[in-house]
């Protein structure tokens, strides 16, 4: 008898859960040190460390978690110049040449907005002259129009995504 081939056939997969209260408490914890290990997350959030384990594998096979990466310090790095970069660019601006930009190592975020631009940069440089070439490099880019430049003086938070949520900010009653 020749095998069947079941390349096509679905898996048995589980449904997906949505993040509950425990896993929320165990993504706080790690989003301030990554390193806290199951059986410590495990006293936090009163599971044993497997348990939280299966947490956490289940949360990075869903994508909730999407990497743990190291937390570089801007100016450590030699890049104490940060800024905030508004591109207005023909049609929406989300050209191929401007998203490459994400290549350089300067460039941490970049964001298609509303409102009177249409890309938000987030660029971290050693010094003003830097800032000054990637803006020249920016310009050289076909359909750029103008840009609005915020340098950031001082940094008083600056942080990922946090899994809590404040619920009474979509409950409405906002106006006073």
């Amino acid at each position: 008898m020749e095998p069947k081939n079941t390349d096509q056939i679905q898996k048995n997969t589980k449904t997906q859960r949505s993040i509950d209260t425990i896993d929320r408490r165990i993504l706080s914890v790690l989003t301030k040190d990554a390193t806290t290990s199951y059986a410590e997350l495990g006293a936090m959030v009163g599971l044993s460390a497997p348990a939280v384990h299966e947490r956490v594998k289940r949360m990075r096979k869903a994508e909730a978690i999407k990497a743990t990466v190291v937390a570089l310090d801007g100016k450590a790095m030699g890049k104490s110049f940060l800024a905030f970069i508004h591109v207005e660019a023909r049609g929406w601006g989300k050209t191929t040449e401007l998203v490459a930009l994400g290549q350089l190592p300067e460039v941490e975020e970049i964001h298609s907005a509303t409102g009177d631009t249409g890309l938000i940069l987030k660029v971290r440089t050693e010094n003003s002259v830097a800032l000054e070439g990637f803006l020249w490099r920016l310009y050289d880019i076909e359909g750029v129009r103008s840009t609005k430049t915020y340098v950031a003086l001082s940094t008083y938070l600056e942080r990922g995504v946090q899994p809590e949520i404040t619920h009474s900010l979509a409950e409405g009653g906002n106006i006073k």
